[in-house]
């Protein structure tokens, strides 16, 4: 009774009302956004992926492509909260990508196409750096670390794949052994084939810089899953160094008392 009395007082002096008010939750896009969850960008990526291998071997689907893939960059940046001094370059990224992915709808060469393929290796690349800084930023393994973890192992195969079809581009020789310069989803294939360290034999490298492109990407694969992702899954919820930090302080406080 006299905390309800304590309350109308203190209203009629200050004129701020006191009670319980309903509580008003974020919208979901902004709670989605504060837990820099990127099981949504490993699904972009995904969408990605399925695209270059299903879509045929032509200038509009290598525009959808590219179009998609710049939507999958603007989604990492928004998941990882960069500010808009970081985001300066990535957009300028985008927005060109976008911009020459609208043009070969409507125009095709060589060029443009070679340009494609570097501003969706760009791309790839670029959402890979906002992922991983994005989850090094958390302080803390995860299960959202996995999941950007998982988006930069899938990016890798992506990047070889516009790398491979770049070279095509402008190599007059063919890129496999068996001949062919092959089709995007052929090129996609080998990449991944690559990345896994499968070795079927299908198809191999012909010239010495296809060679050595497959082995640096067999290379990276492996050595980033005994490296990265080991280290993530092995620290899996365990507390991040902001958490023992604070653990620390409050044992310390507690010492003095």
């Amino acid at each position: 009774m006299r905390c309800a009395e304590g309350d109308s007082t203190l209203t009629g002096m200050t004129g701020v009302v006191l009670g319980r008010g309903p509580h008003r939750e974020r919208p979901v896009l902004a709670r989605i956004r504060a837990k820099h969850s990127y099981w949504a960008v490993l699904g972009a990526i995904f969408a990605v992926f399925f695209l270059a291998a299903l879509l045929p071997d032509e200038p509009w689907a290598t525009s959808v492509i590219v179009l998609v893939a710049a939507a999958t960059l603007l989604i990492a940046i928004w998941t990882a909260g960069w500010t808009m001094t970081e985001r300066a370059f990535p957009f300028a990224l985008a927005i060109a990508a976008i911009v020459f992915a609208v043009i070969n709808f409507f125009w095709h060469g060589e060029a443009l196409t070679a340009t494609l393929g570097i501003l969706g290796g760009l791309l790839t690349i670029t959402i890979a750096v906002v992922i991983a800084r994005g989850a090094i930023a958390q302080q803390e393994v995860n299960s959202r670390s996995v999941a950007g973890a998982i988006c930069v192992y899938v990016l890798f195969g992506l990047v070889f794949m516009f790398v491979f079809s770049f070279l095509t581009t402008v190599d007059t020789t063919p890129f496999f052994a068996q001949g062919i310069d092959g089709t995007r989803p052929l090129r996609l294939y080998f990449s991944y084939v690559t990345l896994a360290t499968l070795g079927y034999g299908d198809y191999t490298a012909a010239g010495n810089l296809g060679r050595s492109l497959a082995v640096l990407e067999a290379l990276m694969g492996q050595l980033y899953l005994v490296t990265v992702v080991a280290v993530v899954v092995t620290r899996l919820g365990r507390p991040g160094r902001g958490a023992r930090t604070n653990d620390a302080e409050s044992d310390g406080d507690e010492a003095e008392r």
